[in-house]
């Protein structure tokens, strides 16, 4: 297993508001230390008066139904209900509402639409985006209306030092991890040239950044990289372009448009066994010739669903193909609920100032009932989910996690082939 190491930015805003919670300072500390208002449509307890908690738990989320990364939407909205589902059998205390809206893509203004929708509803908790540029369009709408937002999928390293005064987390790693692993199989796989094709977008530059910072370290080469803009559909001068280089790898990092990439890399007769694909494309869906595949890797950040896991998601959506960032979004909604539990209210002050403390440093659990049942008896708890360990750095990253490598069959289905372990560390 690799350990990595990144040295951490501080958001200003974001420490200080952090800073009670770690020193176990709970809700009263934080609301009338500095007069923090409430959060839009949720009332802590010195707001709703005489002490009063807010019992209803509001989770909205702003995930991928539409756009081009619409593949990953369906194992996050089953995470999401899978967490649900399990929250209320556990006894979760509060009253559990969810509100779905579509984050559509960068192309379109679904997104803000939908968090503006879920902002009037006075959600606590929204998770998405599952797109860094997605999330990029709607951060500043949730943190003026003090709405917690947990993607359980942005990778782009923009957040680290984002000034969100406390209410951005997430429950995938930076990029850094990711981009590392994959140019260590490309390597590893005997690669000393790449090419990429790459998503104009934080997502798609970052990780290339990352992945080329590795590979160049260890003596590799890049022959060439190609960018596309979001809503591009024709990639054929780019593909000619990047396989003139004559590299013995190339990375797609992209999002659906993957479907395009392949068949352009194929005419030009790229093999597929020199294809590497990542989180934002790796899918069992691609309607290719059998064989089209065979051979390709492919990274995803987090650990894999096992087969319970996979099998109480599919009580959840029985059509699901893929399962990528279903354990994350289960995480964070999870998260979430612990740290109102923790905290005694289920407004989104609550829950910011209590996420950090519920990942880390306490007793350990991972079922929902134990966690619950050990902040019943009033332990501090270290909460282990289906993705990882998650625990949460002081500008709301997981300090620790795995990024799976997968391998495509002759079918074009991909399987595990190992996990990598990284460990963030100050």
């Amino acid at each position: 297993m690799q350990s990595f190491l990144r040295t951490k930015g501080r958001s200003p805003r974001r420490y200080a508001a952090l800073g009670a919670a770690a020193a176990g300072v709970l809700l009263l500390a934080a609301c009338s230390g500095g007069g923090t208002p409430a959060p839009s449509g949720s009332a802590g307890p010195e707001e709703s008066g005489g002490g009063e908690t807010d019992t209803s738990f509001v989770v909205g989320t702003i995930l991928p139904q539409t756009g081009n990364l619409a593949i990953l939407g369906p194992p996050e909205f089953a995470g999401v209900d899978l967490a649900v589902k399990e929250l209320e059998e556990a006894g979760f205390e509060f009253d559990i509402t969810v509100e779905h809206r579509d984050s559509g893509d960068t192309t379109t203004d679904i997104a803000t639409q939908s968090a503006d929708e879920l902002i009037g509803l006075g959600v606590d908790t929204v998770i998405g985006a599952a797109s860094s540029g997605v999330s990029l369009t709607i951060i500043d709408r949730l943190i003026d209306a003090q709405v917690v937002q947990i993607s359980p999928a942005n990778t782009a390293s923009d957040f680290i030092e984002y000034e969100d005064d406390g209410f951005y987390w997430r429950t995938a790693p930076n990029d850094l991890l990711q981009g590392r692993v994959l140019a260590n199989q490309m390597l590893a796989n005997g690669a000393t040239s790449v090419g990429f094709i790459t998503l104009n977008d934080p997502y798609g530059t970052g990780l290339e950044g990352y992945v080329t910072e590795t590979f160049e370290e260890a003596g590799g080469t890049v022959t060439g990289s190609v960018l596309y803009n979001p809503g591009d559909s024709n990639f054929g001068s780019q593909v000619a372009e990047l396989v003139a280089g004559n590299p013995d790898a190339i990375a797609i990092l992209s999002f659906a448009e993957a479907a395009q990439i392949v068949p352009e890399l194929v005419t030009n007769g790229f093999p597929s066994t020199g294809m590497y694909f990542v989180d934002g494309n790796l899918s069992n869906g691609y309607n290719f010739p059998e064989g089209t595949l065979e051979g390709a890797y492919g990274t995803l950040p987090g650990n894999t669903a096992d087969e319970t896991f996979r099998e109480r998601l599919l009580e959840v959506d029985p059509e699901l193909e893929d399962f990528s960032y279903a354990p994350e979004s289960y995480d964070a909604v999870v998260l979430a609920a612990l740290a109102a539990v923790q905290g005694g209210s289920a407004d989104a002050i609550t829950i910011r100032d209590n996420l950090q403390s519920v990942s880390r440093d306490g007793e350990k659990c991972t079922a929902i009932s134990d966690c619950l049942e050990l902040l019943e008896a009033g332990e501090d708890i270290d909460y282990d989910g289906f993705s990882g360990p998650v625990t949460f750095d002081d500008v709301g990253d997981p300090s620790e996690a795995y990024i799976g490598i997968y391998q495509y069959g002759a079918d074009n289905q991909y399987s595990l082939v190992t996990t990598e372990f990284g460990s963030l560390v100050e």
